[in-house]
């Protein structure tokens, strides 16, 4: 897979993540539009190099919702925080 269609999946999985856990990424960026821009992008970067991608897909694909990212989330901290903020 190259870089860019890895990039996106990344993102999209990234994107499902958030909705799962009810994080709001929007309110996020629309808050500091720069630092929340460059914290998104951090958070897609850390997700193409996460090993478990397909293990990702699966459990979105079974979960709607979901209480805590898995431990193999390479943005598991950042969702944490989120979400208890």
């Amino acid at each position: 897979m190259g870089f860019i269609r890895r990039l996106s999946n990344s993102t999209d999985l990234m994107l499902g993540m958030a909705e799962r856990l009810g994080v709001d990424l929007d309110a996020a960026i629309s808050q500091d539009p720069r630092q929340g821009a460059l914290q998104v992008r951090s958070m897609a970067l850390r997700c193409s190099g996460c090993a478990n991608q397909s293990g990702c897909a699966e459990l979105q694909g079974r979960c709607d919702h979901l209480d805590a990212a898995p431990d193999y989330c390479r943005n598991k901290d950042f969702m944490e925080r989120a979400v208890n903020a």
